[in-house]
């Protein structure tokens, strides 16, 4: 229906800009999103039609009990819950006398809320609709037959730009089963609407139903993220972290709905105008808009209030009578010439008028068909003067640009619908929807013309709008923030070099260049004979440090060391260097030396030293500043948590800030951690956890998993003198200590405590082993996998694990423990800094030039690449094709993530502005 809608946006100052040379990056190719055609407008403007049949008018005396005739119409949802078909006798009479049409519904389904943004996306539906194709003009008798119309084939094409369906299995790992937990309370008695929250959580996301319960019950048992995707993977169906968490918020959204409009209700039963009806209109709302929909008419102040006050008047009778009975209604015999907004024919019928416009505009099937109905043609966006863009093509980020445009007093942004909407939505009204059921007058079909423009023109055409700006905002920031999730995730993951000493150094021009040495296990602060790696901080002067390195290197000042050196992202150095952190760690030192030191460590051990910065600062994603900050902190900390906990830390080597991020610990729990081991010394088993106070049985379940007892650790850390003591008294006294529910702890190494396996399952990883004819102490040997191996390939691990009692997730994680090596690493396989000896500049590259480089950031219009001159050149998204990609890669939103090698030849060059175009050749791997 919605065929030509205009997103105006123009310049409000000349030369106004923003101060930041992001603003450049808001103007997109202008002929990236130009329209391709345009579809016919005609016969085909609905998605699909049933035959309306004839209807009689009412009769002046009807029969007693006898029901009225009704027209046979297609229901506009594809399902219904329960509590939606279920109607109560005084709501069923009451929109038996509000409707002119029994049958019609004043629910609205998932599947009808969710039509407005299947309209603006990519994805195209086909919807129901009741409308008939051959609209006859308005016209005073309600008897006409309208025609049936053919069906319209719905757009389904695909684009590479559609995000991948949460419910597509993320591994390769058998399909999960639906499982049922044991819990006798409902995971969402919380929700008290008329819909099932499992049902609509399954219809948003797009992931089964007993999954959604099964997610939605182990957030109720306060199970995190990690531990689920790890450990639960059977219940989840093996979806992965986002898809989780994609859940979890969209649950967290549906529960706000629900408290929302409990808060509406009792708002509204204070003021003493709640009624049955009206609450029974609020819990069949799913969204918040539709909630400030519903209220919208009993707001202080409201514009509707002039219908309120005629219906004080005693002129609702007279309106419903205009729908219902047209034919014995005498609008004369309620004019009171005494009373104001009575006294004249026309003060009445502006009353009724005033009452018809509010119906229309609070009638839930009247907004369904106005949001449902599919486009006729391709809407259209008029981003800046000359820019124009699909609205079912509009990219986020330019959202997101216009948003802030909008915000910042650059642009006007306004939303046009063409005239041919209005038309057709008051010829689908006075036909169809508020079709009097007899026989009306010529005025008081103009009565009823002019009420449908009014709400039109001061309700609908408001509610679209918002409706339209809420919708691609919301979808702007969801993705920008998954963009920012995924950029982090494989900046925290990237590979540690391990066991060289490390030069950090911070570039600066006023104070010069800050270095610190840093030795694989303790921070030196002087020079290092051996030192062969130096990692330079991309800040300012950091060609110049580059260039005096390079040439330090041709002329072998390093002999006989072969020295090399890489660049890393320096982004949130300058802040940590004066953070408490980092003045706890490091007291006596300098914050220009702090940062040097900083610098280092993230080539050095990228994970354990980038979760000590806001991940705000760390320089990754864009327009970080225009989406929802909560949101945002929210996902950036459940992908730390996660990066942490998938790694795994050894608990008795890690820092508390680290340790905090386990999945299960927080801050207080991990300082009791730290306390206990300053007192007790090292931890030697994973049992022992459970005597740090403020360590529950849930928190243990959390983060046992997670938690590594390396006995190496331990042997260098009883060797120092200074915990001798404690280490004694602790085997001295841990069997003395009882805990609750579990006994004493003991104080033997146990080789499982160094895996992934967690101690709830170490009786089936022991049983497996006998099995096997296997041991403990072959843990991590070619003699221990080859054995394993050989079982699973004869027996399968489907009876394997009837035979433990266990299921394939479980058995299978307990095969990658036991035949991981001691000190496994899952970052091993992941990408590693980039080391070179010589430099490049951008006066070298031509186009044409093929160059291997390295993603360092990516944004929703293309990916960065560090090609290594000094300046990292753009991919535009219109490059990254899906034929250029790895097969596992090509459902993903942008499919490129930090730290990639990738393949790339240069497109442009431009050495005024300093950009840099490159194209994408494939993905190195």
């Amino acid at each position: 229906m919605l065929d030509e809608i205009k997103l105006v946006s123009c310049y409000r100052t000349g030369n106004q800009r923003d101060d930041s040379e992001e603003l450049e990056e808001w103007l997109p190719n202008i002929n990236e999103g130009k329209t391709k055609g345009r579809h016919q407008r005609g016969t085909v403007e609905m998605a699909e039609r049933k035959k309306v049949t004839k209807r009689v008018a009412k009769p002046k005396e009807p029969k007693p009990k006898e029901p009225k005739p009704k027209a046979e119409r297609k229901p506009r949802a594809a399902r219904v819950s329960k509590a939606k078909k279920a109607k109560t006798k005084t709501e069923q009479q009451t929109e038996d006398a509000v409707l002119p049409k029994p049958e019609s519904q004043q629910h609205v389904t998932v599947k009808e809320e969710a039509s407005l943004f299947d309209m603006l996306s990519v994805n195209l539906s086909s919807h129901n609709a009741a409308v008939p194709e051959d609209m006859p003009h308005e016209c005073p008798s309600s008897s006409q037959h309208f025609p049936k119309v053919k069906k319209e084939e719905p757009d389904d094409s695909f684009t590479f730009d559609e995000p991948a369906q949460k419910k597509q299995r993320t591994t390769n790992a058998a399909q999960g089963r639906p499982i049922k937990l044991k819990s006798g309370n409902s995971c969402v008695e919380d929700i008290e609407m008329n819909w099932d929250p499992i049902q609509v959580l399954a219809e948003k996301t797009g992931v089964e139903q007993w999954v959604c319960a099964n997610i939605a019950q182990l957030f109720q048992e306060e199970n995190t993220i990690p531990f689920m995707v790890r450990y639960r993977k059977e219940l989840i169906n093996h979806m992965d972290a986002d898809a989780v968490r994609d859940v979890q918020l969209t649950l967290e959204e549906l529960r706000s709905v629900a408290k929302k409009s409990k808060s509406v209700s009792q708002t509204l039963k204070k003021e003493g105008v709640l009624t049955s009806e009206l609450e029974m209109a609020l819990k069949n709302c799913t969204t918040a808009g539709d909630i400030d929909h519903v209220y919208a008419p009993y707001k202080k102040g409201s514009k509707l209030s002039k219908a309120r006050r005629a219906k004080e008047l005693g002129l609702e009778p007279v309106a419903l009578a205009l729908l219902q009975a047209p034919q014995t209604l005498d609008l004369h015999s309620s004019i009171q010439p005494n009373t104001k907004g009575l006294s004249t024919l026309d003060e009445v019928t502006t009353g009724v008028q005033e009452i018809l416009t509010d119906m229309i505009a609070k009638d839930k099937e009247t907004l369904t068909h106005v949001q449902s109905c599919k486009p006729k043609d391709i809407a259209k966006f008029s981003l800046y003067t000359d820019f124009t863009c699909d609205v079912q093509r509009i990219q986020h980020y330019q959202t997101l640009a216009i948003n802030r445009g909008e915000n910042l007093k650059i642009l006007t942004v306004k939303v046009n619908i063409p005239d041919w909407v209005k038309n057709d939505f008051c010829r689908w009204c006075i036909n169809v929807r508020w079709r009097p059921q007899g026989f009306a007058q010529p005025e008081l079909m103009t009565i009823l013309k002019n009420a449908i423009e009014d709400s039109y023109r001061r309700f609908i055409l408001p509610f679209l709008s918002r409706g339209y700006r809420t919708k691609l905002t919301a979808s702007a920031e969801k993705e920008s923030i998954a963009m920012f999730v995924r950029n982090l995730r494989q900046r925290l993951l990237m590979c540690p070099v391990r066991g060289r000493v490390i030069m950090g150094v911070d570039p600066g021009f006023h104070h010069g260049c800050k270095i610190a040495i840093l030795s694989p296990t303790i921070t030196f602060y002087f020079f290092f004979n051996s030192c062969q790696t130096i990692v330079i901080g991309n800040g300012k002067a950091c060609r110049e440090t580059e260039a005096f390195f390079t040439d330090l290197i041709k002329q072998r000042f390093f002999k006989p060391l072969d020295v090399s050196y890489c660049i890393t992202d320096e982004a949130g150095a300058s802040i940590y260097s004066v953070s408490p952190e980092a003045v706890k760690e490091m007291p006596d030192m300098d914050p220009n030396l702090r940062s040097a030191v900083s610098i280092g460590r993230r080539v050095q051990d990228p994970l354990a030293e980038l979760i000590k910065i806001d991940p705000k600062h760390i320089g990754i994603g864009t327009y970080q500043h225009d989406v929802s900050q909560s949101l945002l902190r929210a996902a950036l900390d459940g992908v730390v948590q996660e990066c942490v906990s998938f790694v795994g830390v050894d608990i008795n080597i890690c820092s508390e800030t680290l340790m905090r991020h386990i999945a299960g610990l927080n801050a207080g729990r991990a300082r009791s951690i730290m306390e206990w081991k300053e007192k007790n010394g090292p931890f030697l088993n994973r049992e022992q956890l459970k005597l740090v106070k403020g360590l529950g049985p849930k928190s243990f379940q959390q983060c046992a998993g997670f938690i590594r007892i390396n006995p190496e650790t331990v042997r260098r850390y009883t060797a120092d003198s200074c915990h001798f003591y404690s280490y004694m008294f602790l085997h001295q006294t841990a069997e003395k200590k009882k805990v609750k529910g579990s006994g004493s702890a003991s104080n033997q190494f146990n080789p499982l405590d160094q895996t992934c396996i967690h101690p709830e399952s170490y009786s089936i990883a022991l049983r497996f082993l006998s099995q096997i004819g296997g041991s403990l102490d072959q843990m991590g040997s070619a003699v221990l996998r080859q054995s394993i191996e050989s079982s699973v390939k004869n027996r399968g691990l489907d009876v394997l694990d009837k035979s433990l009692d266990t299921t394939p997730e479980t058995l299978q994680l307990i095969v990658d423990g036991l035949t991981q090596p001691p000190g496994f690493d899952i970052r091993q396989d992941f990408e590693q800094a980039d080391f070179k000896r010589e430099i490049v500049s951008m006066n070298d590259l031509h186009d044409g030039m093929v160059l291997t480089g390295r993603v360092t950031n990516t944004a929703l219009f293309g990916a960065f690449v560090d090609i290594g001159v000094g300046r990292s050149g753009l991919i535009p998204k219109r490059f990254i094709t899906p034929d250029k990609l790895p097969v596992d890669q090509r459902r993903r939103s942008l499919a490129l993530g930090p730290g990639e090698r990738v393949e790339v030849r240069v497109m442009n060059v431009d050495l005024q502005r300093n950009r840099i175009t490159l194209d994408l050749i494939r993905v190195l791997r």
